[in-house]
């Protein structure tokens, strides 16, 4: 069952607001205690409870386009390698070498194995035991139970999706995936930035429109509007809608003909700490790894909206990607920098999340039913 409003429909209620001058109304108020943004042991119950027993994105399936392709990073802590192997399935494993715990592949690459840089021990793409140098001093050794140590990847709508510890059960209202991504799409930039804020104050600030004109009054704000946002949960995920000022032209447009390409920006928060942003001409993945209460790493993937066979089509790409990346990020840093600083202030006991910030009210209902181990409440 489709779940998200489709184009045609979601522009439809946008020209609605337009006109009546409304926005999308969370059903309530939120109030999330500031000690849950700087306890050390909330966000280990985050990384233990929900980052390691969540099937989470953790590289776009365009990362890894051929075999021997991989990725290799730290997710909640763990140092993980993805790869592509010669039969086409992702497979995933802890980085680390079985004889001395040393990682076999740094960043992003294409390999045939992966040698351990400190003694040599080999691995296949599949993850086993290929060689031990100078093998004979480890009488008895059995290679078959020393392969690199396994993880649950899974391949799906696009994105892989990896699991460490005990999968919570699944979240089929991740099929509204389906269409984001498609096989032409190209990679075309990876970044990671470690920024100074907790990993729920920089995803707060992706998934409400409620600012755009106070942070983005010369960039953004003179082509959007001001809190007019389409805001639609999905399972526990949610997707915020941020249209341009130039989509009021489709309201001479017969609904059956409406497209929505350049007119508005698609963003898909996916439970726990993962964004999806679908601009006019690129998509970004954003990954946020929280690294201590008060230290984010954020990685993104950007790739192209479509197939990058015409050469305009990629230089668009990477010109709306620069000014995204470069000029919005910027502002949108300084703030939750400026937040982060003012937790320890005793200002707040409380951050009051409004009706215009529903989803953000959705994230923390779902944060805190999944540290509870239950299901959120519809």
């Amino acid at each position: 069952m489709t779940i998200l409003l489709d184009d045609r429909r979601a522009a439809q209620r946008i020209l609605d607001h337009i006109e009546n001058r409304t926005t999308d109304l969370g059903g309530e108020i939120w109030r999330e205690p500031v000690a849950n943004y700087r306890s050390e042991e909330r966000l280990a119950m985050e990384v233990q409870q929900v980052f390691k027993r969540t099937p989470t994105p953790f590289c776009p399936s365009a990362a890894l386009p051929q075999a021997g392709a991989y990725v290799a990073r730290e997710a909640a802590g763990t140092p993980i390698l993805a790869v592509r192997g010669e039969d086409g399935t992702v497979r995933a494993f802890r980085n680390a070498c079985r004889h001395r715990g040393m990682a076999v592949a740094n960043a992003t690459g294409c390999a045939k194995s992966f040698v351990c840089g400190y003694h040599g021990w080999t691995y296949r793409l599949d993850g086993s035991l290929r060689h031990i140098p100078h093998e004979h001093g480890f009488p008895g050794l059995d290679k078959s139970t020393h392969g690199l140590a396994p993880l649950r990847a899974e391949e799906s709508c696009g994105m892989v999706f990896v699991t460490q510890d005990t999968p919570a059960l699944e979240d089929p209202a991740l099929d509204e995936l389906a269409h984001v991504f498609s096989p032409e799409q190209q990679l075309f930039a990876t970044r990671e930035r470690d920024i100074a804020a907790n990993w729920k104050i920089l995803l707060e600030g992706f998934i409400e429109g409620y600012h755009i004109r106070a942070t983005h009054p010369e960039t953004f704000y003179p082509y959007g509007f001001d809190n007019l946002n389409l805001v639609e949960p999905f399972g526990r995920n949610s997707r915020v809608t941020y249209p341009f000022q130039r989509i009021a032209k489709l309201a001479r447009v017969a609904r059956e003909e409406r497209r929505v390409d350049g007119l508005l920006t698609y963003v898909y928060h996916l439970f726990p700490n993962v964004l999806i942003t679908v601009l006019s001409r690129h998509t970004n993945v954003v990954v946020l790894e929280p690294l201590g209460i008060d230290s984010t790493r954020n990685i993104t993937y950007t790739l192209t909206n479509r197939g990058a066979d015409q050469e305009e089509m990629l230089r668009e790409a990477k010109r709306d990607a620069a000014f995204v990346g470069e000029v919005g990020a910027a502002e949108d840093r300084a703030v939750v920098c400026a937040i982060q600083r003012g937790l320890g202030s005793g200002a707040n006991e409380v951050f009051t999340f409004g009706k215009f910030e529903g989803a953000i009210a959705h994230f923390h209902r779902t944060l805190k039913a999944a540290l509870a181990g239950r299901a959120p409440a519809a």
